[in-house]
């Protein structure tokens, strides 16, 4: 395994993080058991970063991945959210997000996280975002139970626009950064080397188009977006290595960013994951995929309130 700084936390993380949302059921239907051994099988091969969230599964991922971390939470930077608690259900009030950190501490088993984010902070008013939620982070900070706080979401220059406005310790992006989207560098990377806040990768796999995996039936990615699939599996075939291993370690091969965050629940998965930590993209290869992204290259789907959808700079 290899670590990252995360910033101004100072936390030597992992560059390929523990996603527990699958735990709570996401994709399809996780086997307790074998997700537990999951977890396990992450920590004794020096995955150190594992993030969580009320959201998913509406709550179980939590309570799943409290169990697995019986007797190793010494052994994992945890990181869990608030804010966003179901599918269209959020709450960034100050009140919400203080009693959001008991629940989430209990379900955990645990006395205190590492890191505590506002989850999908688009879908906020930014009024509140700024002089509720962020305050109620920092006064879980101040309180001992969280070490660090730090905002997540999806319109990457928000993130940027928001972290300019609060002191916060790392921001979280999801999908700006992988095969398919280059975004997060427009903006993000450098604000990150500037106000020295940890940055985070999540979904480099594009909720798996970027792998083998049959999409989600929730998938917002355009039709176009999603039948690029079959045309990368069939150039990764030729080559003989999988579509999945060549995109994580293309996102986690970003020296900017601490790491990059993947679900995963099964014992297949995580095995496969941490073998792509030394994994060699073949020559020729990457090329090739960007040959046929090119045209579809940064197609990003909105999510959140319009005003927070800041267009991208160019």
């Amino acid at each position: 395994m290899r670590y990252r700084r995360l910033g101004k936390t100072n936390l030597e993380v992992s560059i390929l993080g523990f996603g527990a949302s699958p735990l709570g059921n996401v994709f399809e239907e996780c086997d307790e058991n074998e997700g537990i051994a999951a977890v396990h099988y992450a920590i004794d091969h020096g995955v150190n970063l594992v993030d969580v969230a009320p959201f998913y599964g509406i709550t179980l991922a939590e309570t799943r991945l409290g169990k697995a971390l019986k007797g190793k939470r010494n052994e994992v930077y945890l990181a869990t959210k608030a804010g966003r608690y179901d599918l269209r259900e959020f709450d960034f009030s100050y009140q919400k997000i203080l009693s959001s950190i008991d629940d989430s501490l209990r379900r955990l088993q645990t006395d205190y996280v590492d890191l505590y984010q506002l989850h999908d902070i688009e879908f906020g008013s930014q009024e509140q975002v700024v002089n509720e939620a962020v305050p109620a982070i920092q006064a879980v900070k101040k309180s001992g139970k969280a070490r660090f706080v730090g905002i997540t979401g999806l319109p990457v220059n928000y993130l940027a626009a928001i972290a300019r406005e609060v002191e916060i310790d790392t921001v979280l992006s999801w999908a700006h950064y992988n095969l398919l989207q280059d975004e997060i560098n427009v903006e993000l990377v450098p604000l990150s080397k500037e106000l020295d806040f940890g940055l985070m990768n999540a979904a480099p796999l594009m909720q798996r188009i970027l792998s083998d995996a049959a999409l989600p039936v929730w998938h917002n990615a355009s039709e176009e977006v999603k039948a690029l699939q079959p045309r990368l599996l069939a150039i990764c075939q030729a080559y003989h290595v999988r579509l999945s291993d060549v995109a994580l370690r293309f996102a986690m091969d970003h020296p900017d960013i601490a790491t990059t965050i993947v679900g995963m629940c099964d014992m297949k998965t995580i095995q496969e994951n941490v073998a792509a930590v030394d994994f060699v993209i073949p020559d020729g290869l990457l090329h090739e995929l960007e040959e046929v992204i090119a045209p579809f290259k940064n197609r990003m789907w909105f999510e959140g309130r319009p005003e927070n959808n800041i267009a991208r700079k160019q």
